[in-house]
C-alpha cells in the first residue's frame, strides 16, 4: 500500500523531501503558506555535498545548463592584503558552484513536480500531532503516515512539540543583494572574494559572481553599527572600506534586507510520525555555506531511512542517529566562526571546516562534478 506524507513548507528542505519520497513510491502533498513558489532573492554557494544531493534529486542537470558560475579560486583579503587563496573547481580540488537561490529553487521545484509531488500554495500549516496529522489554518486536519515540518526558522510544526530548542542570535548580521557586475570581470574578479575591513570598524563583503552579468554580495556588519547595517545601503560607509567595489556599491539602490546571524538547535528532530528538517531543525550562520546543502541532505537521508524501515518512528530514529552528527559538527563550527570572526584571518581549507562540503551524503554516490 502506498504511504502518504504531508509536508509543511515548499522551500529547499520541503521540496527535497517531497522529491525523495516520491522517488521511493510515496504520495506527497506539500503546503506553502505564501501565494507564490519562489526563493529569497540572493545568491547561494553549493559545495560538492549539495551538488551530489541535487543530482540524486534529478535537479542538477537543469542547474548545470543554466547561467551559473564555477569560480576558479576562493580568495580571502583583510585590509586589502591577501590572507589565503585556494584553487577550486579543478581536478584534485574542492568543488563550489555559485548561482542565485532562485535558479536552484526552480530546478528543485521542477524535479518535485516531475516526481509526482502535489504542491499547494496559500495553505498554512499551524500545527501537527504526533500520530501523523497536519493541521491547517482553515481547520482542515490531514492524516498521513508521515508529517514533515520544513516551514523554516519560525516553524509552527516544530513548535507543536517540546523538542528542546536552543536559539542564539549573534552580534553580526548580513545584507544580501544581487547586483549587476558592470566592469568587475576577469582575473581576480571572477573568484569568490571574502573581503574584510578591520580597522576603525569591522565590515565584511563576500563577493560571488553568480552568472555572467550578476554578482551576489553578502555584506556583514554588527547590528550596533547603525550606518553599515542600514537598508537601503549607505554606499559611502562601504566605499570607505572597499573602494575597489565602487562600480557595484553605487548601484545597490533599495535592494537587500538586514538579517541577524542566528543559530537554532533541537534536542530531537522527530516526535512520533513527525519529522523536522532544514532551518526548522538546525538553522546556522552562513559562514560555511552549508545551511541549504545540509537541509536537502538531511531531507534525502530521511527518505532513505524510511525506505529501510517499515516503522516510521523507527526510521526517524535511525535517520537522526546516522545523519545528525555531521550537521551538529557543522553547525557548531559555523557558529564558532561567526562568533569569533575567524575568517578575517583567512579560510582554513582543512577537514574541520570543510567536513560537510567533502562528505558523500546518505542516498548519493561520489561522482565527477564538472
Amino acid at each position: 500500500m502506498m504511504r502518504h506524507a504531508e509536508i509543511a513548507g515548499a522551500g529547499f528542505a520541503g521540496l527535497a523531501a517531497a522529491t525523495a519520497l516520491c522517488q521511493r513510491g510515496w504520495s506527497v502533498r506539500v503546503h506553502e503558506a505564501n501565494p507564490e513558489l519562489r526563493a529569497f532573492g540572493a545568491g547561494i554557494h553549493v559545495w560538492a555535498n549539495g551538488l551530489h544531493v541535487l543530482a540524486a534529486l534529478d535537479a542538477l542537470d537543469e542547474i548545470a545548463r543554466g547561467d551559473i558560475c564555477r569560480p576558479p579560486a576562493y580568495e580571502n583579503r583583510t585590509n586589502e592584503q591577501r590572507t589565503s587563496i585556494e584553487t577550486i573547481n579543478a581536478p584534485g580540488h574542492d568543488t563550489l558552484w555559485t548561482m542565485t537561490r532562485q535558479q536552484v529553487y526552480i530546478a528543485m521545484l521542477h524535479a518535485a513536480q516531475r516526481a509526482g509531488a502535489e504542491i499547494i500554495t496559500n495553505s498554512q500549516a499551524i500545527a501537527a500531532e504526533a500520530n501523523g496529522t497536519l493541521l491547517l489554518a482553515d481547520g482542515t486536519r490531514l492524516p498521513a503516515d508521515l508529517v514533515i515540518g520544513a516551514d523554516g526558522v519560525r516553524s509552527k510544526v516544530r513548535d507543536s512539540f517540546d523538542l528542546g530548542q536552543q536559539r542564539r542570535r549573534y552580534t553580526d548580521g548580513i545584507i544580501r543583494v544581487l547586483v549587476e557586475r558592470g566592469p568587475l570581470r576577469g582575473g581576480a574578479w571572477d573568484n569568490v572574494l571574502d573581503l574584510w575591513h578591520v580597522k576603525d570598524r569591522t565590515l565584511r563583503i563576500l563577493y560571488s559572481p553568480v552568472s555572467r552579468d550578476v554578482l551576489y554580495l553578502a555584506m556583514m556588519s554588527p547590528a550596533t553599527d547603525t550606518e553599515a547595517s542600514a537598508v537601503p545601503v549607505r554606499p559611502a560607509v562601504w566605499l570607505e572600506a572597499f573602494p575597489r567595489l565602487e562600480p557595484v556599491l553605487t548601484r545597490l539602490g533599495n535592494r537587500g534586507r538586514y538579517d541577524f546571524y542566528e543559530y537554532s538547535k533541537l534536542e530531537r528532530w522527530s516526535e512520533g510520525r513527525v519529522a523536522i528538517v532544514g532551518d526548522s531543525a538546525h538553522s546556522m550562520p552562513p559562514t560555511l555555506g552549508q545551511g541549504a546543502s545540509l537541509a536537502i541532505s538531511n531531507a534525502l537521508g530521511l527518505a532513505v531511512a524510511l525506505d529501510e524501515y517499515d516503522s516510521v518512528p523507527q526510521a526517524l530514529r535511525h535517520w537522526e542517529a546516522r545523519d545528525r552528527p555531521l550537521t551538529d559538527a557543522t553547525q557548531s563550527r559555523a557558529g564558532e566562526i561567526a562568533g569569533q570572526r575567524i575568517l578575517a584571518g583567512g579560510m582554513d581549507w582543512d577537514d574541520q571546516g570543510l567536513r560537510a562540503a567533502r562528505s558523500i551524503p546518505t542516498g548519493t554516490m561520489a561522482m565527477a562534478l564538472s
